[in-house]
């Protein structure tokens, strides 16, 4: 095979794993879900029916993505982040898949332990949740986000580094310059970093 899985996951059937994709203990993958390639699915994590996921993606132990959240490249979903897809959920009263709220993930965003992501809504480009923080609401590319409910807090740098008031990254040296609702690159890493 040209991924890794370990022997105590399931696999269901019509499931796509990438190349180099490792998916360790205890998982499992629901049918129809769409794994990339180069990602790194941790203990205890379970991929829902139709879910796709892009390329190296990081989901660290006991993540479940449920049925109608998508992750795009280079995501981090730190250990027991939460995905929800129903936003008035009864056990008496099941709606079934036709009436789950989407959740979008952007490319290079990170979501911190134990982070809460209510469904309906998109998180931008490299914003950052924080460990704990509950999402209610859209979060923009870059955005810091912290607090129950979250709160933008900041922004972080495409390297993680928090940036400080002039939109500048001590670490790799990217400036940014504000935009409406978020920021954007306008030099990249001019002295290689620090």
């Amino acid at each position: 095979m040209e991924y890794f899985i370990h022997e105590s996951s399931y696999i269901d059937e019509n499931v796509k794993i990438g190349k180099a994709t490792k998916i360790w203990h205890f998982c499992h993958i629901q049918s129809g879900a769409v794994i990339g390639e180069n990602c790194s699915l941790g203990q205890n994590v379970n991929i829902s029916n139709n879910v796709k996921i892009g390329n190296r993606v990081k989901i660290q132990n006991n993540v479940s993505v449920y049925e109608g959240v998508e992750l795009e490249d280079e995501v981090f979903c730190g250990p027991s982040c939460v995905f929800t897809n129903d936003l008035t959920p009864r056990a008496a009263y099941p709606k079934g898949r036709s009436h789950y709220v989407k959740t979008l993930v952007k490319k290079g965003a990170t979501i911190g332990a134990n982070a809460t992501i209510v469904c309906g809504h998109k998180l931008g480009e490299w914003c950052m949740i924080a460990a704990g923080a509950v999402i209610t609401r859209n979060v923009p590319p870059y955005a810091l986000m912290a607090g129950i409910p979250a709160r933008q807090i900041g922004w972080v740098c495409e390297c993680g580094q928090i940036l400080n008031k002039k939109l500048f990254c001590i670490n790799c040296e990217k400036r940014y310059r504000k935009l409406k609702n978020s920021i954007k690159v306008v030099q990249n890493c001019v002295g290689g970093g620090k």
